[in-house]
């Protein structure tokens, strides 16, 4: 077999309609597009938000800038370094009351996460909703304790 002698699967490829090509090839004239109307021209579908006259869907909504889309679900939380907590003495509990009487917290009735940023040297005990590996690591390692709370 050489490459001359390569084709297709008979009936795998299909010659195009040629449209437009005058009255004895079947589709002259109007080239199967019917006789005037917007379905006659090139381009005929209108633009995107075009809907038979009823005001589009897109200006019926009220006008809000760069709202985008908010998981309903979403859990919003209160963040607190480690560099904020190096301060408080040894053997304190940390708890979200805790932090909301410090005045820590942005929005007290929401859970709290404690970040890595910063070092700590003292002993405390953490409760709280979430904490992040590196700081969970740095309380260990200065002697605390994490636990986590639901």
């Amino acid at each position: 077999m050489k490459l001359h002698d390569l084709m297709p699967n008979p009936g795998a490829k299909k010659e195009p309609k040629r449209k437009g090509q005058g009255g004895s090839a079947g589709q002259g004239k109007t080239a199967g597009r019917g006789t005037k109307g917007e379905g006659s021209r090139s381009g005929q579908n209108g633009h995107l938000y075009r809907q038979g006259g009823n005001l589009p869907f897109y200006r019926r909504l009220p006008f809000r800038r760069g709202e985008g889309f908010t998981p309903p679900n979403q859990v919003e939380y209160n963040e607190v370094n480690i560099e904020q907590l190096a301060e408080l003495p040894a053997g304190t509990e940390v708890t979200r009351e805790f932090l909301a009487e410090s005045r820590m917290l942005h929005k007290p009735k929401n859970p709290v996460v404690v970040l890595g940023r910063g070092d700590i040297s003292v002993a405390l005990t953490i409760r709280v909703q979430r904490i992040t590996k590196s700081a969970r690591e740095k309380i260990e390692a200065a002697g605390g304790s994490v636990e986590i709370i639901a």
